[in-house]
């Protein structure tokens, strides 16, 4: 009877341990997702994310509800995720800049931008040279003169410190050999803003940001940083084009989980993103905006982190950028 006993114990335990490893992406999600967004209101990541957090409600069936914490060049997003319970609940929305060159930008992180776990890239755009509507240069080559018969004078945008509009600055200084001033803002909506009303005289931007400001005679778009020209803007010369060798930029938009968050949530994500990318209402609403689709695996983003990281790094210490 006691080894009976024993048996019926031990079987019960089994049971317990195999209910209590159950898949936990098979009821996922149970109650409101909460998205924090690294810039505000109106930004490309914004945008982007606000789509998906729609679809995602759709297809999953609670609501993925999007909470702005722009600034610190997205740093305090970030923070914000790393810290919050890895249970799929809170996710992360970013430009590349707090996932990959902030590690080199900043002496301290109040998290790790390796442990975040990467989920999926939602979309990629390339980087364009858009100065001011009014700005005396109507060329790339008159621009570059211009800034070296001014130097220190002009001003250039950056959606905040570490970000790719900022390191594409940097760059683009370092090449041409020219001397200007950063002005960094808590966001693409702000900098344009000011890039609109003149108080700023360039940025480097996404071209789903840049487009509808060259298209409505807002702004001007002088070059793309590819490595040909774009088909919807057949016009606008690369920066290879003018004289400036490589010089290719683009950005992107990524969603991130806190570390350690079971790999089964991630994946769930993962396909549901990879299922809406391919939707025929999103494909539209993507060529609406200019964006282009991403997706992938999270390893295909772990891999572009690293290679970004690495990239972007090396940009921070071949300019002198200190970090802050």
């Amino acid at each position: 009877m006691l080894r009976y006993l024993a048996l019926v114990s031990a079987s019960l335990l089994a049971m317990s341990a195999a209910f209590g490893q159950q898949d936990p992406a098979t009821d996922y999600p149970s109650r409101p997702v909460k998205v924090i967004v690294s810039v505000p209101a109106g930004g490309g990541v914004d945008t982007v994310t606000r789509i998906f957090a729609a679809k995602l409600q759709q297809r999953l069936g609670q609501p993925f509800v999007v909470e702005n914490r722009g600034g610190g060049g997205g740093n305090i997003a970030a923070e914000a995720a790393y810290v919050a319970d890895p249970d799929g609940y809170t996710l992360l929305a970013t430009q590349p800049a707090p996932i990959t060159s902030n590690i080199a930008l900043y002496k301290k992180l109040n998290f790790d931008p390796v442990a975040l776990e990467p989920v999926v890239v939602m979309s990629k755009f390339p980087n364009v040279l858009l100065v001011r509507q009014n700005f005396p240069a109507r060329t790339v080559q008159e621009f570059i003169a211009y800034a070296k018969a001014n130097p220190g004078k002009i001003t250039y945008a950056s959606q905040g410190p570490g970000t790719t509009s900022h390191l594409t600055g940097e760059l683009f200084t370092k090449v041409t050999g020219t001397k200007m001033l950063h002005v960094p803002y808590r966001g693409t909506g702000p900098a344009l803003n000011d890039l609109v009303a003149g108080h700023v005289d360039f940025i480097f931007m996404e071209l789903a940001s840049a487009a509808k400001l060259h298209e409505g005679g807002k702004a001007r778009i002088l070059a793309v940083a590819t490595d040909k020209r774009l088909d919807i803007l057949p016009n606008i010369p690369t920066l290879i084009e003018v004289g400036l060798p490589n010089f290719v930029s683009d950005t992107w938009n990524a969603i991130s989980a806190p570390p350690k968050t079971p790999a089964a949530i991630i994946a769930k994500l993962n396909r549901t993103i990879n299922d809406i990318l391919n939707d025929a209402e999103t494909k539209a609403r993507f060529r609406d905006l200019n964006l282009m689709a991403a997706g992938g695996s999270p390893q295909d983003m772990a891999k572009l982190k690293k290679e970004e990281t690495e990239r972007w790094s090396k940009v921070i210490r071949d300019a002198g950028i200190q970090p802050e």
